[in-house]
């Protein structure tokens, strides 16, 4: 084996770790946004159900002459 057929497998597997390395901070960062993103659909839920208005308030009018 010659010296450069040395430093192309070298080469290549270094690629091949640094695209793993890359795809493995991608997936991590997916998966933080994935997580807040879930824990604020929970907050604006919990916010909307509590500011909800009363379901049957108003509907109905009451006059009295």
């Amino acid at each position: 084996m010659d010296m450069s057929s040395i430093m192309s497998a070298q080469v290549s597997q270094l690629q091949q770790t640094v695209s793993l390395s890359v795809m493995k901070m991608a997936q991590a960062t997916q998966a933080a946004g994935a997580m807040v993103m879930l824990q604020d659909f929970a907050n604006a839920s919990a916010q909307a159900q509590a500011q909800a208005p009363h379901p049957t308030l108003g509907k109905q009018i009451d006059i009295s002459v």
